[in-house]
């Protein structure tokens, strides 16, 4: 797919479909063509009165375009606007794909355009995304897709910089897509870690990789644990981004990388388990993040965390009631096996202080009590720090990627007790992601402000949904990316 901006409709050659977006208060398409303005503003009316509840879709009065489509943001209940733009952006998209019209552009010359021309672009980049790597017919329509953004001409240098970086943005959303969506005999520690070097090695970042030795030797003693019974040993992999000058802030972002996740010992039930090829998918964000970082140069220092383990049955596997200590001194029993990713996460929020982290975000598809209280909509966010949290629900809300704050009550460590060591890996049947967040709590370095997001609802989807196809969302890529640039302030031009 090509996407581009201009500032007139092409004239060279007619677009096979146009597409015109209308909305009750904001002017986002505009036209003084003498056959389609009565129509838009006809439109304009119907819409406003109800009496129209479907896109309406035509052949075009326009010797300049084939089709015309014209959506409403009245169509989308229950989203606020931009989230409804791309929405409507995807949806044009389906259309242009099931009449095969690969000449798409979207009018978007109305005075309050600009300001959610962006969510237009977001919408098709997303929205044109399809995982079919494995399939023999591949749908070749999205390859010879052209989508033009046509736009008011004294906005079109402006509207060109926010096509630049929403489509990057949006590229390593569909990127850590790509990586969840993948088996998970494709993807395994290894992969991880060869993905981060070159990614570190195109985009100038810092990249460390320890291996079995490397982490033994350092003392981490989660990955080991975790990673024991497969034949794919644990990796700790870091990319560290710096800015152009010193910043006070150093943000650490801590991905949970477990590339397949069985329970182990613990064995999960058959069904569905093959969506655990997903539990990497806060690994799979925040190496995506860190891509789309070193390209847009935030004022800050971040650090790209990614835990990484497979977690197996074997004769090696580690077992229900066996203790480790890690480098904090707090020992750890590992009452289930399948509660794993909190296990990983010790050894990210070790290599985090290491680096002098003042402030930490971890993400991880971490539990299933946060979907059952919160739905697949939305994430869970907790942590020690209330400002942090403030501005992690504000980047997300803003990306629309939804946080629910959960609370961290002291009285609930009591379910992490246990007679055999400092802490029990899990907190019985109440309140399970609440006891996931303490256990986590007991192990953020002194000093750091943090915040945990539980992505087991929203990472995958089994339906398409908004303007995702069914599959991986990429769930946190672009909540941290604008977290580095409240932080930061802006990105540089």
């Amino acid at each position: 797919m090509k996407i581009e901006a201009k500032a007139t409709l092409p004239k060279r050659k007619p677009a096979d479909l146009l597409v015109l977006l209308l909305d009750k208060e904001r002017e986002l398409s505009r036209t003084a063509d003498p056959t389609l303005g009565p129509l838009l503003g006809q439109l304009a009316q119907d819409y406003g009165e109800g009496r129209i509840k479907k896109e309406y879709f035509s052949a075009s009065p326009s010797k300049d375009v084939r089709h015309v489509l014209v959506q409403h943001t009245s169509l989308v209940k229950p989203y606020d606007l931009p989230e409804k733009v791309k929405i409507l952006a995807a949806r044009a998209l389906d259309q242009a794909h099931d009449l095969d019209l690969t000449q798409v552009t979207f009018l978007l010359n109305g005075k309050d355009a600009p300001e959610l021309f962006g969510a237009v672009v977001e919408g098709v980049a997303l929205g044109g995304y399809r995982f079919d790597k494995y399939r023999k017919e591949k749908d070749r329509f999205w390859e010879r897709l052209r989508v033009s953004l046509c736009v008011a001409g004294a906005r079109l240098k402006a509207c060109r910089e926010d096509l630049a970086r929403t489509v990057l943005i949006s590229e390593c959303v569909n990127g850590s897509r790509e990586l969840v969506n993948e088996p998970g005999a494709a993807v395994y520690p290894e992969v991880i870690a060869d993905r981060a070097q070159a990614i570190g090695k195109e985009h100038g970042l810092k990249v460390s990789v320890l291996d079995e030795s490397g982490l033994s030797k350092a003392g981490h003693a989660g990955l080991l644990c975790v990673g024991s019974g497969s034949i794919h040993p644990p990796r700790l992999v870091s990319l560290e981004y710096r800015p152009a000058r010193q910043s006070k802030v150093r943000l650490a972002l801590v991905g949970k990388g477990i590339t397949f996740d069985t329970g182990g010992i613990s064995l999960k039930p058959g069904d569905r388990m093959l969506e655990m090829k997903g539990d990497m998918a806060g690994g799979a964000a925040v190496l995506y993040a860190m891509k789309a970082i070193a390209q847009l140069r935030p004022d800050i220092n971040v650090l790209g965390v990614i835990p990484t383990a497979e977690n197996m049955p074997d004769a090696k596997a580690q077992r229900p009631g066996d203790i480790f200590v890690p480098k904090n001194g707090k020992s750890v029993q590992v009452d289930n096996t399948d509660a794993e990713g909190r296990l990983v996460l010790i050894d990210g929020f070790e290599r985090a202080g290491e680096w002098r982290a003042t402030h930490i975000v971890d993400i991880a598809t971490l539990t299933g009590a946060v979907v059952r209280a919160l739905g697949p909509g939305y994430a869970g966010i907790m942590g020690n720090d209330s400002e942090l949290v403030r501005r992690v629900i504000g980047a997300g809300g803003s990306q629309g990627e939804l946080l629910w704050e959960l609370p961290l009550p002291e009285e609930y460590r009591e379910f992490l007790k246990t007679p055999y060591a400092d802490v029990n890996n899990i907190g019985g049947s109440h309140a399970g992601a609440i006891t996931a967040g303490l256990f986590l709590q007991e192990f953020v370095p002194q000093g750091a402000s943090w915040a945990h997001l539980d992505i087991a609802g929203p990472f995958l989807s089994g339906k398409a949904w908004k303007y995702y196809q069914a599959g991986a969302t990429g769930f946190g890529v672009k909540t941290f990316v604008e977290l580095c640039r409240r932080f930061s302030g802006h990105f540089p031009a």
